[in-house]
C-alpha cells in the first residue's frame, strides 16, 4: 500500500472506530494516564500493520484483534504498578459518595466484575456486550467457537453468583 494512501486509511479507521479502542483501553485501565497510554500503544499497532489488512475480514474484527492483544500485554505489564494501588482504591471506594440510581449501581458493579475477570474473560465480554456473534468472537480471539461458548457461560454463572451475593 502506497504510504499516502496507508496514512488516509489509517486515519479513516481511527476517526470511524475510535469507540473499539476507548472501549477496550476503559475496560483494561481504570487509570486515565494509562488508558492515555495503552490508546496511543494500540494505534501504532494498528499503523504498524495498517499496510497487512486483509479486506477479507470485517476491520472491526481486525481492530478488535489488534487492540485486545495490545491492551492484554500491556495489562500483564503494569498488573504489578495495579498491585500497588489497590489498597488505596479500596480506601476510595468505601468514601461515601452521592447517591446513585440503581442501575448506575448496578452498572458500575458490573464493570468492576468484568475489571476482575482474567484477561481473555474481559476480551470476551466487552465482545459479547457489543453484540458479537460466538463466531466473531472466536476469530477475534483466535479461540473455536465451543470454546467461546463455554468461556461465556462460565463468566455468566460468576457474574450471577457475584451479583445474588450483594
Amino acid at each position: 500500500m502506497h504510504r499516502k494512501k496507508q496514512q488516509q486509511f489509517f486515519q479513516e479507521i481511527i476517526e470511524q472506530h475510535k469507540g473499539i479502542l476507548f472501549k477496550v483501553a476503559r475496560t483494561y485501565c481504570p487509570d486515565e494516564e494509562e488508558r492515555q497510554d495503552l490508546i496511543q500503544e494500540m494505534m501504532i499497532q494498528i499503523w504498524q500493520s495498517v499496510h497487512k489488512y486483509n479486506d477479507q475480514y470485517k476491520i472491526t474484527t481486525w481492530l478488535y484483534r489488534i487492540s485486545l492483544n495490545v491492551a492484554i500485554s500491556f495489562y500483564r505489564k503494569s498488573s504489578t504498578r495495579a498491585k500497588k494501588h489497590t489498597v488505596l482504591n479500596e480506601q476510595m471506594a468505601e468514601m461515601p459518595t452521592e447517591e446513585k440510581s440503581e442501575n448506575e449501581q448496578h452498572l458500575n458493579l458490573l464493570n468492576q466484575f468484568i475489571g476482575e475477570l482474567k484477561e481473555i474473560d474481559k476480551a470476551l465480554m466487552i465482545l459479547y456486550l457489543e453484540d458479537k456473534s460466538h463466531i466473531e468472537i472466536a476469530e477475534i480471539l483466535g479461540i473455536s467457537v465451543s470454546n467461546v461458548g463455554t468461556k461465556m457461560g462460565r463468566i455468566k454463572n460468576k457474574l450471577k453468583t457475584r451479583f445474588s451475593q450483594l
